[in-house]
């Protein structure tokens, strides 16, 4: 028996036709559907399409779901996987870390001020990094991580890790111009098309690092940090 699916949608409208962008058997044959599959399967993909609103990397890592987390939910694991943020300290407002990006790195300076604020959940394994550039009063770039159990998704043990960034608009234009410092030569969205590619460089940093303690007996999160 079919329960009474999207029957609030066929009564607002006034028709059972199906809904532009809805595909679905009861409307859409297998025969009608099939070349819109083939169509979305092409074999190479413009990278605006792939990587143009939403960045999403993922990898394997023979680490326990519940260790990694523990290592990623501390900002200061950043400091060791990632390309480019370095020296975290501590601010006045709790929670809320101060480093640099060398990606922003002028003639001169350590690089961007990079403001970092972790939201973690422990039960649903997610890991997520509110950061901005040069000011920490509102962290518009958001790096959201997902832990899985690879146990129930790939039958071995270990970790798969899903890490997708959203292309806020604030990655086309700086919002706070004011607090930028002067004579800096770029802004953290012209890397935006290299976020693909560089995402996937950083998680294969995790993965070494995590793995190689792992494998090795060592806390995955190292002493320094605790």
């Amino acid at each position: 028996m079919s329960l009474p699916a999207l029957d609030d949608i066929t009564a607002h409208r006034g028709t059972p036709e199906a809904m532009d962008g809805l595909v679905r058997i009861e409307t859409s044959p297998k025969e009608q559907a099939t070349p819109i599959i083939l169509e979305m399967m092409r074999s190479v993909y413009p990278h605006d399409e792939v990587f143009g609103e939403y960045c999403t990397v993922n990898d394997y890592i023979d680490c326990p779901p519940e260790e990694l987390f523990d290592y990623l939910s501390d900002t200061r694991s950043l400091e060791e996987w990632t390309y480019s943020l370095r020296g975290f300290t501590t601010t006045d407002e709790p929670g809320l870390w101060l480093a640099y990006d060398r990606l922003g790195a002028g003639p001169t300076g350590p690089g961007s001020e990079i403001y970092t604020r972790t939201v973690a959940n422990r039960e649903a394994l997610t890991v997520d990094y509110h950061c901005a550039w040069d000011q920490g009063k509102h962290l518009w770039m958001i790096y959201l991580m997902r832990i899985v159990d690879a146990q129930v998704v790939l039958d071995k043990p270990g970790s798969v890790v899903l890490w997708t960034n959203c292309h806020h608009p604030f990655y086309d234009n700086n919002p706070y111009p004011e607090t930028a410092p002067p004579g800096r030569p770029v802004w953290v969205g012209d890397f935006w098309d290299m976020f693909g590619a560089g995402h996937l460089l950083e998680l294969h940093n995790l993965k070494a690092i995590a793995e190689y303690r792992h494998r090795n007996g060592l806390p995955v999160t190292p002493a320094w940090m605790k």
